[in-house]
């Protein structure tokens, strides 16, 4: 048996630490992800050295491992891949969505790869090194992906010892363990604060061709504020490629400061964490910018929880989120069905949303809100990532939407 197999075998047993005799880990381990009940899944370690701490979720996605990994909503969660081969396409400095990840470990199936792409520039083991991340490899993602199903995404560490010491203090199991059971939980927590901008900046690349890479916004038709709750790189791409000046302004930007940019629009992005721990900042200038402008809003994912919640409704920490981008929603008021990008912990409570407000699209795997407007008013918003980036085109629609609604306001 060679070594993958040999780790892969172990972890098949989801061994608890019930006894001095799990805490033995097997030939040729490296790492471990250890979970807040004990359980222990053995690997290889991939990237960084060290220890992270944070809620393990599954991601279906078979590409685009890269933007998962750097993007902002992924701040505080371990993701493991259930697509077996990750990393064999290798990293590149275009293909990120913000500039230092803040996603803190992730779990594959098989061993990484040498990259065969042409657009490959550094290896995925040495991408994840250069960045602090840290990963292991060898472990049942399926069962892992069963587990979560099953029983909610579970607190977690995971930890990397090169030379294998599990016994040193720092990779003791009962430690991690331990320090696993002490790791709060996303319900609560604001995260939004953690990954926004720190200053006010302008954005003008559109999106990525095959012919000529990344573009430039040339000729301006109307002007955005983002809101920067953890916004992707692409997601301000396809603004501007819909002819937008995009002035990205931090989470905490009041109304006033947003309003003194004189946008035609505002776009609030998305980001991680509980949409409920940002009441003392983003609900109150969402409220009050509904309240002193009749100005199109656009919000999506965190954004859209947001704006659900300035205009009265509730949101909820779900079971197992939705990560991935092969979601199906459906357009209630067209009875298109989309297939989605996603990720996201929260949902908003579509049996709380106030009269005036309604429903406009649907998760066809559980049934859960993906969107919702105001009824007289050019406001709108989804829970999925539009952009698509990773994943399909079909939600591309909503940044026409969106410009067009600009367009209509301004006339």
């Amino acid at each position: 048996m060679t070594e993958t197999t040999d780790l892969t075998a172990h972890s098949l047993e989801a061994r608890r630490m019930d006894s001095r005799d799990d805490l033995a880990p097997p030939p040729g381990a490296t790492a471990a992800l250890v979970l807040a009940d004990g359980t222990v899944f053995w690997g290889r370690g991939l990237g960084a050295a060290g220890v992270g701490e944070g809620e393990v979720v599954f991601n279906t996605a078979m590409t685009g491992y890269q933007e998962i990994l750097t993007d902002p909503s992924y701040a505080g969660q371990i993701v493991a891949f259930t697509f077996p081969h990750v990393g064999n396409v290798g990293t590149n400095p275009e293909d990120i969505e913000t500039m230092t990840p803040v996603a803190r470990g992730l779990v594959l199936r098989a061993e990484v790869t040498e990259p065969s792409n042409w657009r490959a520039r550094q290896h995925l083991e040495a991408w994840l090194a250069s960045h602090g991340l840290v990963g292991v490899c060898g472990v049942d993602t399926r069962q892992l992906a069963h587990r979560i199903r099953d029983l909610g995404a579970p607190n977690a560490v995971i930890a990397h010892a090169p030379d294998g010491s599990f016994a040193d203090g720092r990779f003791d199991l009962a430690a991690l363990r331990a320090l696993a059971q002490a790791w709060p939980g996303l319900e609560g927590m604001d995260l939004a604060k953690a990954v926004t901008c720190a200053q006010t900046y302008v954005w003008d690349e559109t999106r990525w061709t095959l012919e000529g890479g990344y573009g430039r916004l040339a000729e301006p038709k109307h002007r955005v504020v983002a809101v920067d709750y953890g916004a992707k790189r692409n997601i301000l791409r396809c603004l501007a490629s819909t002819g937008a000046h995009v002035t990205v302004v931090p989470a905490t930007a009041s109304a006033e400061e947003i309003l003194r940019h004189d946008p035609d629009g505002i776009f609030l992005a998305n980001g991680p964490g509980d949409p409920a721990a940002t009441g003392e900042y983003a609900v109150p200038t969402l409220e009050k910018l509904m309240a002193d402008t009749r100005l199109p809003i656009f919000g999506i994912c965190l954004g859209h929880q947001l704006l659900a919640r300035a205009l009265g409704a509730r949101t909820e920490k779900m079971h197992l989120g939705h990560h991935g981008a092969n979601h199906p929603v459906k357009d209630l008021s067209t009875g298109r069905v989309e297939i989605t990008s996603q990720n996201h912990g929260f949902v908003v409570q579509e049996d709380s949303l106030p009269e005036g407000i309604e429903a406009t699209h649907v998760s066809l795997f559980d049934g859960s809100n993906e969107g919702i407007r105001v009824k007289d008013r050019p406001i709108f918003s989804v829970q999925y990532h539009p952009e698509a980036s990773p994943g399909p085109q079909d939600s591309h629609y909503l940044f026409d939407r969106f410009a067009q609604a600009i367009a209509e306001s301004k006339g």
